[in-house]
């Protein structure tokens, strides 16, 4: 599956825009710390795509499943949501839902108002492995959560 090329994500950072923070100085500790969150994150994401693939999905199945589930005020999204959220060309995602829906993870429907859009919504067996990986996910974060409030500490010093 290919980027998106340019994208902000709408509401992630745009990385153009922020602040060329020159007028501090950074720190070896500045430098420790940053270094122990990327370590941090990057223990969590491989424990999470291991987390996936032991409720045989890929990684990328599962944050699909998890767009959908926590995307805002619904329970369904568009192919193009998704695509948005995943930060995804249109058409792989709709490669990515083909293939969760051969195995009973989402289901797509027309738009009634608009027939050119598709939902797409979690079944209950979507519902159950996006939640077993999630509590699995929290576990870890839990166990990550001093490192990552370690690095965010630092930010106000």
């Amino acid at each position: 599956m290919k980027a998106r090329s340019g994208a902000t994500g709408g509401s992630g950072p745009n990385i153009g825009q922020c602040a060329n923070r020159t007028d501090e100085a950074l720190t070896k500790a500045d430098f420790e710390a940053h270094a122990a969150f990327r370590y941090a994150l990057r223990q969590f994401l491989s424990f999470s795509e291991a987390a996936a693939r032991s409720e045989g999905m890929s990684p990328q199945q599962y944050q699909a499943l998890l767009a959908i589930q926590g995307f805002p005020g619904r329970d369904e999204v568009t192919v193009g949501e998704l695509a948005e959220r995943l930060q995804l060309k249109h058409h792989s995602v709709v490669e990515l839902v083909d293939r969760m829906e051969a195995q009973n993870l989402v289901t797509r429907r027309p738009d009634p108002a608009d027939r050119r859009q598709v939902f797409v919504e979690l079944t209950d067996r979507g519902v159950e492995r996006v939640r077993a990986v999630m509590g699995k996910n929290r576990t870890k974060l839990r166990e990550l959560q001093l490192h990552i409030l370690d690095f965010v500490t630092t930010l106000d010093k």
